[in-house]
């Protein structure tokens, strides 16, 4: 695990934490969002590093349009622990509690060629079966995979790739 995600973990709980006792986990899924795009940001990144740059300017450059009850505070915490540099691994665990909160399984279907939405529904609904929970679904096209899909949901990775195929049987005809 890297160094940065190690840091973040304990901020995004505490995010969580208060975003569900606020009853307000999607607002700050998308100010928490907001805020590590900026943060991001090459440009906006070097100026938050600058040392004459205050903790109000800071929270002020990162907070969203739409004011949310606590989150400068939060972002505030962040400034005083010169933490705001994590705020795109913040985000990113901040999510994947939300999504265990939620009951739902996130999984990227990546393909040789976009698939029907008929198709997409089929693999949402086996998903929904292998893991009792919802499925968001997200989808790529990779045309070197030749035919079939690579379905990458967390821990589990299943390639159903005609290139993952090839390989396969590549290596055990070599073995």
């Amino acid at each position: 695990m890297s160094q940065a995600l190690t840091l973040a973990r304990p901020y995004a709980r505490a995010a969580f934490m208060l975003a569900r006792e606020a009853g307000a986990l999607a607002s700050w899924s998308q100010a928490l969002a907001f805020s590590a795009r900026i943060a991001a940001d090459p440009q906006a990144a070097g100026m938050l590093g600058h040392p004459s740059l205050t903790r109000e300017q800071a929270v002020a450059l990162l907070s969203p349009q739409a004011p949310l009850a606590g989150f400068g505070d939060y972002l505030s915490l962040l400034a005083d622990n010169r933490r705001i540099v994590l705020l795109p691994e913040i985000a990113g665990l901040f999510e994947e509690l939300r999504a265990d909160a939620e009951r739902i399984v996130r999984a990227k279907v990546t393909s040789a060629m976009a698939l029907p939405e008929a198709e997409l529904d089929g693999i949402r609904a086996a998903l929904r079966k292998r893991f009792g929970r919802e499925v968001e679904l997200e989808t790529a096209v990779d045309e070197s995979l030749i035919g079939g899909a690579v379905i990458d949901a967390g821990d589990v990775v299943i390639d159903g790739s005609l290139r993952g195929k090839l390989a396969r049987l590549q290596s055990a005809l070599a073995g």
